[in-house]
């Protein structure tokens, strides 16, 4: 092994340690809100979803607005892992590792939402065919079911998917360290992986292998959860448009997402010649095509209402802009529409503060978009008699903001105790840095 070569492996390697002392203060903050995560499960588990704001119309509230946004968070792991590798783009070689593990936990916050929402949560097993006594299956027409299948479909191809890029580097690890506790638990986890040609071959097998895997549930996993709403006859939601709506902008929020955490990790750990200004602005103009995508996607929802002459949809996407959520509507379309046109401009785009509080702003967006989607259809009813209104209560906004927690705790932990940059992937590709 050539020395610099050498020297990048005990880099790598040792990042999580060097920068343990900052890790811990994170910690810290992260752990008081997955405690707020606990408390508000377990107050919602104790008196049931009357401490939510969700009511009749609007059963659905702040716990499917936050299932979608966080299963959107997710996506650009997949995207740049899969995607990104059959394309054969080396530049992902330094960024794919920590969007594989934000996968991991946004799937996993994710998660959390649909199961509270159903009041009873130690039943969910129902949703899964399993033999019984009574011989019952689950009821296939059921968006709920759907949801199920696809979201612990794409939990475990991602885990699967995760795992394997790691193997190598634990195999590293384990020749690294010291310790010979560390040594049985990375010899263990590097399942015997020693470099050989034969092993690397087989390893490059598998990733492609999943690689093909994984490409098509960035596709079916959202366009799934589009269906929930798409499948249903309220206006503003019966569209033919929502499965690429949904998925484009998934892709949109989870990009953003990635490059939040570039930025920090890159200043903060002082790792700005692996991740470079080109990785920034590669994931910059993937954020403005998807951007861009989304803004086609609005303008088209508009157009479709008015020329199919839908009254009702014409009235909801009125109402959307003038009635009384008319401030959620226009935060939606200025943080999704307007402020990602600065990234036209490459100035812009290597501005790494500026793209920072523009993928901010995408976040919100994102997030308001769903908010929109959900709420004002609705509030809108068939019948003047079946309108109603919705406002969270102060245990949605615990529930929400203690995901952020688990979110966060996650991701901490992998990248203190496992090579979040990996080791032989950027070897690999040294000389494009």
């Amino acid at each position: 092994m050539k020395p610099e070569m050498h020297d990048l492996s005990e880099r790598l390697s040792e990042l999580g340690v060097t920068k343990s002392a900052l890790i811990f203060k994170l910690f810290i903050p992260m752990l008081l809100l997955l405690m707020v995560l606990l408390i508000a499960i377990t107050y919602l588990l104790l008196k049931g979803t009357v401490v939510w704001g969700i009511n009749i119309p609007v059963a659905w509230g702040f716990a499917i607005i936050n299932f979608v946004w966080w299963v959107g968070i997710g996506h650009a792991g997949t995207f740049i892992s899969a995607v990104l590798l059959l394309a054969r783009q080396e530049w992902r070689s330094s960024i794919n590792r920590l969007a594989e593990s934000m996968t991991l936990f946004a799937v996993a916050c994710a998660g959390i939402f649909p199961l509270l929402h159903m009041g009873r949560p130690w039943f969910a097993y129902w949703l899964l065919p399993y033999p019984n006594d009574m011989t019952l299956i689950p009821q296939y027409r059921s968006p709920l079911v759907w949801d199920a299948f696809a979201v612990t479909t794409y939990l475990t191809v991602s885990v699967i998917f995760w795992y394997v890029g790691l193997i190598p580097d634990f195999a590293i690890a384990r020749e690294k360290t010291n310790s010979k506790a560390k040594q049985i638990i990375f010899g263990v986890l590097s399942l015997g992986f020693s470099g050989e040609a034969r092993e690397w071959l087989i390893f490059k097998k598998a990733s492609l292998l999943l690689a093909l895997i994984a490409t098509p549930l960035v596709v079916s996993v959202h366009t799934v959860v589009s269906l929930d709403f798409a499948s249903a006859g309220v206006s503003g939601w019966h569209s033919a448009i929502f499965p690429p709506f949904f998925v484009i902008g998934a892709i949109y929020s989870g990009f953003a997402m990635v490059i939040c955490m570039l930025i920090l990790l890159r200043h903060k750990f002082k790792i700005e010649d692996l991740i470079t200004e080109r990785h920034i602005e590669r994931s910059a103009k993937l954020l403005l095509m998807s951007g861009t995508l989304v803004t086609f996607f609005y303008i088209t929802e508009f157009f479709m209402a008015w020329f199919g002459e839908e009254y009702y949809e014409i009235v909801n996407l009125v109402h959307r802009a003038t009635g009384e959520k008319a401030w959620a509507f226009w935060t939606m379309l200025f943080c999704n529409s307007i402020a990602i046109q600065l990234l036209w401009i490459p100035k812009f785009r290597r501005n790494e503060k500026l793209l920072f509080v523009v993928c901010i702003f995408v976040l919100i967006g994102m997030w308001m978009e769903r908010y929109v989607i959900v709420i004002t259809s609705l509030m809108d009813s068939y019948l003047p008699s079946g309108a109603g209104n919705y406002s969270p209560t102060i245990w949605d906004w615990l529930l929400y903001l203690g995901t952020f927690g688990l979110f966060g705790f996650g991701m901490l932990f992998v990248i203190r105790f496992l090579p979040f940059i990996p080791i032989t992937e950027v070897k690999e590709c040294k000389e494009d840095f």
